[in-house]
């Protein structure tokens, strides 16, 4: 009889330290993943290490390097590696990494042994009885609840890298836009003066009689409208900058940050992508997030088949005394019963969500395409548009300015028409700029969508969350 406690006894020593030994294995990563995702985002944060400011030191170094790339003139890449290292909300979205390792430490751990003790009393005898509970349901499953939330961090890595791209891209677009912006509001800046001058001339010439009161109010109607577009100009200046220092994560004295002069040249040839659609289904982060979730789903699925039918699965060590009778000594099984919940309803609800899962894959995948597509199409017309401005519009405006202006030195025409003429050179080079400013965004967007889109769709952050199978 003591052989056959003692073999129970044995096999569960042995396995308690086999899984002893399996969870002792996970131990917390976070900064690991962070290096992870560092690597995935580097095509577009030109390698630069992702860091948590965690102390007084990380934040000292970095004030230090902030003040070091404001001390001149905020170049585009410099405003990048200000955004990963200062925006808070990257900094939030990092501590997600931690978060999920420590789910997937918390995942390995085995379940914590229960312990009862009683006493009773019959006359004058007194009873001990003690206890020792341990969930072997939960202990079952660790394997394959620890896959499962390794399969979640996986998949919150890639998410995160999407993340860290998608704010070094919308950096990149708003530090065109603001540069843009200040160079627009100086071109704006040249149409009101030359209005205005015009304005004044007629006023002028109109109060000695040699203008008429409509031509004046054409002229004063230019100065008016000048005005309005300076007002707008202005504006948008201020918007755009704002958008861009938010996303600097500036404050203080921080946000007189000084920009350069002009936009980065057009290039004189457009990027001849022919397999670009091909090459994005290898490298699209969101796809890979949802397939890695669908993964996840199937291994939940297979969890909640394997705990169909037993949810409740515990061991129990007794050992009872009393003052006047032998020890006893004893194991005790607990098992649920599946009379009333045989768990089709859990079962049918983890098939539905992994199907759903699948299809959230497969829509994910058919968008990807899609937004490739788009996003090379817009980069290719942005950049025939500010090429056809910069090789055709803008040198035939130069070739008429000239014109004019021998014709004026000729007295072929009058101060009014060198003025106009002069508005419309400066608002085609204003309407260049834009161009150019669209063809830098249209291609930031693109280097983006080769990994993910522009920005989260609905169908990639209900993938992302699928709720895996409860109740195991």
């Amino acid at each position: 009889m003591n052989d056959l406690m003692l073999w129970p006894r044995a096999r569960l020593a042995g396995l308690v330290v086999a899984m002893t030994v399996l969870a002792g294995c996970a131990s917390l990563a976070t900064e690991q993943a962070v290096h992870q995702v560092s690597q995935q985002s580097a095509p577009l944060t030109n390698e630069r290490a992702l860091r948590l400011e965690r102390d007084a030191q990380s934040a000292s170094l970095t004030r230090q390097r902030i003040d070091e790339l404001l001390a001149e003139p905020l170049a585009l890449e410099g405003a990048v590696e200000i955004a990963l290292i200062n925006n808070r909300g990257l900094q939030a979205t990092l501590l997600e990494l931690g978060i999920v390792d420590a789910e997937r430490v918390q995942a390995s751990r085995l379940p914590n042994p229960g312990f009862s003790i009683g006493r009773m009393t019959r006359g004058s005898e007194v009873e001990w009885e003690r206890g020792l509970h341990l969930n072997l349901a939960r202990l079952i499953a660790l394997p394959m609840t620890r896959r499962i939330a390794e399969g979640q961090s996986e998949q919150t890595q890639r998410e995160v890298a999407l993340a860290v791209m998608r704010l070094a891209t919308e950096t990149r677009t708003a530090w065109y836009r603001a540069v843009a912006a200040e160079q627009s509001l100086v071109y704006s800046r040249q149409v009101l003066e030359a209005a205005e001058a015009s304005a004044e001339l007629a006023r002028r010439m109109a109060a000695v009689g040699n203008y008429s009161a409509l031509q004046q109010a054409l002229e004063q109607s230019f100065y008016a409208e000048a005005a309005l577009g300076l007002l707008a100009a202005e504006r948008e200046r201020n918007s755009s900058r704002e958008h861009l220092t938010r996303l600097l994560g500036l404050w203080g004295r921080d946000i007189e940050f000084e920009l350069p002069a002009r936009l980065p040249e057009l290039p004189h040839h457009a990027l001849q992508l022919p397999d670009i659609e091909r090459e994005a289904m290898v490298s699209r982060l969101d796809v890979e997030a949802a397939r890695l979730a669908t993964e996840r789903m199937a291994q939940s699925l297979r969890l909640g088949r394997a705990t169909r039918f037993i949810n409740v699965f515990e061991l129990e060590l007794a050992h009872n005394s009393s003052n006047e009778e032998p020890t006893q000594r004893g194991v005790e099984i607990t098992v649920e019963v599946p009379l009333f919940d045989w768990s089709g309803a859990r079962l049918a609800r983890s098939e539905a969500q992994y199907m759903q899962s699948v299809q959230r894959v497969a829509e994910t995948a058919i968008s990807a395409r899609s937004q490739v597509r788009e996003s090379y199409f817009n980069y290719r017309n942005a950049w025939d548009v500010a090429a056809h401005y910069r090789d055709e519009i803008v040198p035939l405006r130069k070739r008429i300015s000239e014109e004019n202006l021998l014709r004026y030195n000729g007295m072929f025409i009058g101060v009014f028409d060198l003025l106009a003429d002069a508005r419309e050179q400066v608002s085609t080079v204003n309407r260049y700029l834009q161009a150019q400013r669209d063809f830098w965004i249209a291609q930031a967007e693109l280097d983006l969508v080769r990994y993910g889109p522009v920005t989260a769709s609905p169908a990639v952050a209900a993938a992302a969350a699928p709720t895996p199978a409860k109740g195991h």
